[in-house]
C-alpha cells in the first residue's frame, strides 16, 4: 500500500494557535519534512512533543531536489508530513510541487487544518470578504510590480498581498499609483503575535506611513476595484454610435435601443439625440 501525504497547518505566531492534531501527526510521522529545522525544533519543544520519524529540510532550495526521495517515501508507504515556518504549505510557501507529484502517483493527499495569514488579515481588515483573491509576493522589481498592479487594477473582489518589511512602502507606492490613492486597504503586521498591529486607510496614506520603516511580517489587504456606472455620453457620441450600427446593417430601431442599454439611458433619450441631429443638417 501506498502511504500518505499530510500537509499541515502551523502557527503564525501565538504556538497556542496549533491545532491538536499537529502534535499527533508530528510524533506518528514516519517522515517529517520542514522548511526550518531549526524552527520545527523550536516548534515541537514548544508543543512538548517529540517526532517520531526521521526529519528531513525542505524549502525552496532543494525542493525540486528533494521531491521524488520524498514521493519515493510515499509509494514506499510511508505517512509524510509537510510543515512550513508558518501557515499552510503551498501557499506561497514549499509544498506545491510534492502534492502535484503525490497526485500524479495517486497518493492520497490530506491536510490538518491551521492558521492562516491571508484569511486572518482578511478578516481583520475591514474590507469585503465575501469575494477575495490571493496575490501572493509581488515581484521585487519596481517595473515589474507596477506591471502586475496594473494588471488587477480592475479587479472587482478584494486583493491581499504577503510583502517584506524594507519593500513595504515602496510597494505601497506602487498600490497608490496603479489603484488610486484613495483605494482603501489594510497593512496587518505580526498577526497574532504580541505586537500586532492592523492600519488602515487610503493607500496613499498607508504609504506615507510606512516611508518612516516597518518591521515584522506583512499581508496587504487592499480593496476591489468600485462598481462602473453607467457610461456618461453627450449627444454626438450617442449619434455617431447608433451611425456606426445602422451602417452594420442594424435597423435604427434596434440600434437606438442597444446604444440606450450601453449607456445605460432610456431609450426616448437616444432617440430624441438622434432626431435632433437629423433636424440639425441642412
Amino acid at each position: 500500500m501506498t502511504g500518505i501525504l499530510v500537509l499541515a497547518g502551523t502557527p503564525i505566531g501565538d504556538v497556542a494557535d496549533a491545532p491538536p492534531r499537529l502534535a499527533e501527526e508530528l510524533t506518528g510521522a514516519d517522515v517529517v519534512a520542514a522548511e526550518d529545522t531549526r524552527r520545527l525544533r523550536r516548534l515541537t519543544q514548544a508543543l512538548g512533543v517529540q517526532p517520531g520519524g526521521r526529519i528531513v529540510s525542505y524549502f525552496e532550495g532543494n525542493e525540486a531536489a528533494r521531491t521524488p526521495e520524498l514521493v519515493e517515501a510515499l509509494v514506499g508507504g510511508a505517512r509524510v508530513l509537510l510543515v512550513t515556518d508558518a501557515g499552510m504549505p503551498s501557499v506561497s510557501d514549499p509544498g506545491y510541487r510534492l502534492v502535484a507529484a503525490a497526485v500524479e502517483k495517486d497518493i492520497r493527499v490530506t491536510a490538518v487544518p491551521g492558521p492562516s495569514a491571508v484569511l486572518t488579515a482578511l478578516a481583520l481588515s475591514g474590507l469585503p470578504v465575501d469575494r477575495f483573491c490571493f496575490e501572493g509576493f509581488l515581484p521585487r522589481k519596481a517595473g515589474e510590480r507596477l506591471g502586475r498592479l496594473r494588471e488587477v487594477a480592475e479587479e472587482r473582489r478584494t486583493l491581499v498581498y504577503f510583502e517584506a518589511p524594507h519593500r513595504l512602502d515602496a510597494t505601497l507606492a506602487a498600490m497608490a499609483e496603479a489603484f488610486g490613492a484613495g483605494r482603501r486597504a489594510a497593512v496587518c503586521r505580526e498577526l497574532t503575535k504580541t505586537y500586532e498591529e492592523v492600519k488602515r486607510g487610503p493607500l496613499g496614506e498607508l504609504a506615507e506611513w510606512a516611508a518612516a520603516g516597518v518591521r515584522g511580517e506583512i499581508t496587504v489587504v487592499v480593496e476591489g476595484a468600485p462598481e462602473k456606472g453607467p457610461e456618461e455620453l453627450d449627444a454626438v457620441e450617442l449619434v455617431r454610435r447608433v451611425r456606426v450600427r445602422e451602417e452594420a446593417g442594424e435597423r435604427r430601431k434596434e440600434a437606438i435601443a442597444a446604444v440606450a442599454v450601453e449607456a445605460g439611458l432610456p431609450k426616448r433619450e437616444v432617440f430624441d439625440a438622434v432626431v435632433a441631429a437629423k433636424r440639425s443638417v441642412p
